[in-house]
C-alpha cells in the first residue's frame, strides 16, 4: 500500500539583468534573484511502481511540468504541458502507465483531477466540475485502475467520497459525510474503513468500520487540547489495528499502534519535547522500520537494522539531512534526498541489493557558484518563561554587529519552520540583513501545551514572542535596533501588520503578502469548506459572534492612526482564505491618513505567487523597498 505524494508549491523565481551594490563590498557576491527564487532547475522527484523510471517537475517554456526518464537512462521528456501557472501535484498510476495530477484555475484552490497517458501524450480531466474542490483521499498500487476521491460537489462545506474509474472516467459516490468527517482512510484492502470526526468537545473522534456496509463506531477520541498534534496515520495490514500520531496522556505525540476491537494501545516511539515527525513504513508489509522527530535538525530512530545499516551508507553520500523521498514497493530501491542549508537540494536513487547509489540531480545546480550562508537554530525564554525556539541566519563575510535584520514570521499558524535551505534567509542574508525566524507559541512541533499557548493570543501573546525575539537578537549585539523589519505571508502577514499598529516604534517597515486585517471579516469570509474547522477557529482565534471586541481589539485595521512606518501589501485577487478586502480595506484607510505604503494586487494569484512572471514582481519590488528602507543592497 503506497500513499499518495503530495507536491507541495514550488519554489519562487525572479530574474533582472543588472545589479547594483549598496551596502558594503565584504559581503559576498550579489546572488541574482532568478537564482535564488527561479524555477528549479528539477524538483520533487517519484520513483514509478515498477521502479524502472521516475518523474519530477522542471520548467518547460518557462512554466512548470512533469517530466518523466527512464532510470540509468538520458531520455527525458515532458509529458504535461501546462502553459499557465504549472503543476503543483502530480502522482503515478498503479501500472506506471500514466501520471495524475491536480490543478486550479488562477489560484483559487477548486482543484481538478487530470490524468495524462505516457505513450499517447492525451490528457483528461477527470473531474471536470465548476466550483468543486477536489482531494486525493487514497490510490494503491494493487488497483491501478481506481482512485479513491472526495469532493464538495454535493454540499459546498463538505467533501463526500468517491470512487473513480481511471480507464473509463466514471465516478461513483462511496459515502456520504454526515457533515463532521474531515478526513478519510483506507484499509490494507482499499476499503474505506476509516475516518476523521469533529466532535462537540472541539476535537477529534477516530470513527471506524468492520466493512464498508458496517456501521461507523468510535475508537479514540481527542480533545481540543490534542487537535493540532494527533491523528490516525494508516491501518495495520491485519486491519484489526491503526497507527496514531497521538498525544493523549502525553504533552507531545507518539507513535502508538491501537486496536480498534478493544482500544488496548501500545507506544512505538516517543520524546519528551518534540512531536513525532514522519514515519518510515515499509510499503509492501507496514511494517514500522523507523521515525523521526524534528528538534533543531531532523533525529532519526530505526527498529529495523537493516534499514539503518543502510541508511548509515546513504548519509555519506552527500552533506545535509537525509530524507526517504520515495521507495518501491518492495522497499529495495529508495529515493533519498539531501536537505543542506546553504546548498540546494540533491537527489540520489539506491540499490539495497547492490549497495550502490546513482545520483540523478540538484534541484539547482546554479546556487554551487555563490557562498550561501549557514542557518543557526537558536532559543532563548519569553517574558513569561516559555523556551522559544528559531533559526537565524547570518550574511557572510560582515562583523555580526549592528546589522539590519528581518524577522520572517511564519504563516499558519500552526505549522513550524524547519533547517535547510530557505531561499528568502539565503536572499536576506546575501543583501546584508539578519535572517530571523522565530517558532512563536501556538507554533506545532514542541508538544501540544506549547500550540495550545497561542489560544487566543493572536496580537498578544504571539506577538511579544517575536518582539522578544527581536529584543534578544539586539541584545547579542547582533542587530541594529534603528534598522528592523516585520515580514511575512498569511498568518505571518497578519503578524506584519500587527508590528506595524501594535509595536510601530520596534520596526522601521513591514512586509505583509495577504494577511488578514480585520480578524471579524477574516472568520465570517473563510471559504465553505471551512466550516466544519470553524469550532476550532474561534477557540484557537476568537468568536466574532461572542467574542466581538476582543477580536476588534487584535486587528490590525482599527489600530491604522498608530502606523508610522512604511508598508509594503501584495495580493493576490482570486486568494479564497484570505479575501482580497483583507488588503483593499486597510490599504484605503492608509491612503486616506496619508500614510506611506505600497501596493501590488495580482489578477490571477491566489494564496501565494504561484506563476514566475508575478513573483519577479513582487520579490523585485520587496527588494527596492527593504534597499530603502533597512539600507541594504538590491538588483536593478
Amino acid at each position: 500500500m503506497k500513499k499518495t505524494t503530495i507536491i507541495l508549491s514550488v519554489m519562487t523565481a525572479i530574474f533582472l539583468s543588472a545589479s547594483t551594490v549598496t551596502a558594503s563590498d565584504s559581503l559576498s557576491t550579489l546572488i541574482p534573484r532568478e537564482v535564488l527564487f527561479g524555477n528549479p532547475e528539477r524538483i520533487l522527484p517519484e520513483l514509478s511502481p515498477d521502479g524502472k523510471m521516475l518523474a519530477y517537475v522542471a520548467p518547460l517554456n518557462g512554466v512548470l511540468n512533469v517530466w518523466v526518464k527512464t532510470i540509468g537512462k538520458e531520455d527525458d521528456r515532458p509529458v504535461t504541458k501546462d502553459t499557465n501557472q504549472g503543476i503543483v501535484y502530480f502522482a503515478w498510476r498503479g501500472d506506471s502507465k500514466s501520471i495524475l495530477y491536480i490543478q486550479d484555475q488562477e489560484g483559487n484552490e477548486n482543484y481538478h483531477l487530470y490524468g495524462v497517458d505516457l505513450k499517447t501524450g492525451k490528457a483528461k480531466d477527470y473531474t471536470p466540475f465548476e466550483d468543486v474542490k477536489v482531494r486525493v483521499v487514497a490510490s494503491d498500487d494493487k488497483h491501478p485502475r481506481k482512485w479513491l476521491i472526495s469532493m464538495n460537489k454535493r454540499d459546498p462545506q463538505i467533501f463526500d467520497v468517491y470512487l473513480l474509474n481511471l480507464k473509463t472516467g466514471k465516478i461513483k459516490l462511496v459515502t456520504e459525510n454526515p457533515g463532521n468527517i474531515v478526513d478519510w482512510m483506507t484499509d490494507w484492502n482499499f476499503g474505506l474503513r476509516g475516518s476523521l470526526a469533529l466532535n462537540q468537545e472541539g476535537g477529534l473522534d477516530l470513527l471506524v468500520r468492520d466493512n464498508e456496509r458496517a456501521q461507523w463506531r468510535s475508537v479514540v477520541s481527542w480533545g481540543f487540547e490534542d487537535y493540532s498534534s494527533s491523528a490516525p496515520l494508516r491501518f495495520v495490514k491485519d486491519g484489526e489495528h491503526i497507527y496514531l500520531r497521538d498525544s493523549r496522556d502525553a504533552n507531545a505525540a507518539r507513535l502508538v499502534k491501537v486496536n480498534i476491537n478493544n482500544g488496548e494501545t501500545e507506544i512505538i516511539a516517543e520524546d519528551p519535547e518534540y512531536d513525532l515527525g514522519p514515519v518510515f513504513f515499509h510499503p509492501e508489509t507496514g511494517d514500522v522500520l523507523g521515525v523521526s522527530f524534528m528538534k533543531d535538525r531532523r533525529h532519526r530512530l530505526f527498529f529495523d537494522a537493516e534499514v539503518e545499516a543502510d541508511y548509515n551508507i546513504v548519509k555519506d553520500l552527500d552533506e545535509g539531512d537525509v530524507g526517504f523521498a520515495d521507495e518501491t514497493e518492495d522497499n529495495n530501491t529508495w529515493l533519498i534526498s539531501f536537505l543542506k542549508d546553504d546548498g540546494p537540494m540533491s537527489y540520489y536513487v539506491f540499490d539495497r541489493k547492490t549497495k550502490q547509489a546513482e545520483f540523478l540531480f540538484n534541484y539547482r545546480d546554479d546556487l554551487g557558484s555563490y557562498s550561501l550562508a549557514k542557518m543557526e537554530p537558536f532559543s532563548f525564554t519569553s517574558r513569561d518563561g516559555l523556551t522559544i525556539h528559531g533559526y537565524i541566519t547570518f550574511p557572510v563575510g560582515v562583523e555580526r554587529k549592528n546589522l539590519p535584520m528581518v524577522i520572517n514570521v511564519h504563516g499558519g499558524p500552526w505549522v513550524r519552520d524547519n533547517w535547510g535551505y530557505n531561499p528568502e534567509a539565503q536572499w536576506l542574508a546575501n543583501r546584508g540583513y539578519i535572517s530571523m525566524e522565530v517558532n512563536y507559541r501556538g507554533s506545532t512541533g514542541y508538544g501540544k501545551e506549547f500550540t495550545n499557548a497561542g489560544n487566543k493570543e493572536w496580537g498578544r501573546k504571539m506577538h511579544y514572542d517575536l518582539v522578544d525575539a527581536v529584543k534578544w537578537a539586539i541584545d547579542q549585539g547582533y542587530a541594529d535596533s534603528e534598522r528592523i523589519a516585520i515580514y511575512g505571508g498569511s498568518y505571518g502577514g497578519y503578524a506584519a501588520l500587527v508590528g506595524a499598529t501594535f509595536t510601530p516604534d520596534l520596526f522601521c517597515c513591514a512586509v505583509d503578502m495577504f494577511g488578514p486585517s480585520n480578524l471579524i471579516t477574516f472568520l465570517e469570509t473563510a471559504p465553505p469548506y471551512w466550516k466544519p474547522y470553524l469550532d476550532m477557529m474561534y477557540k484557537r482565534v476568537g468568536n466574532p459572534e461572542t467574542e466581538n471586541q476582543m477580536l476588534e481589539e487584535r486587528s490590525p485595521l482599527f489600530k491604522v492612526d498608530e502606523i508610522k512606518i512604511p508598508m509594503l501589501i501584495a495580493q493576490g485577487a482570486n486568494d479564497p482564505r484570505i479575501k482580497q478586502a483583507e488588503s483593499d480595506q486597510i490599504v484605503a484607510v492608509m491612503e486616506e491618513k496619508g500614510i506611506d505604503y505600497e501596493y501590488i494586487l495580482f489578477p490571477d494569484e491566489g494564496h501565494g505567487f504561484q506563476k514566475e512572471e508575478n513573483r519577479l514582481k513582487f520579490y523585485a519590488r520587496c527588494e527596492r523597498f527593504l534597499a530603502k528602507h533597512l539600507g541594504g543592497r538590491y538588483e536593478e
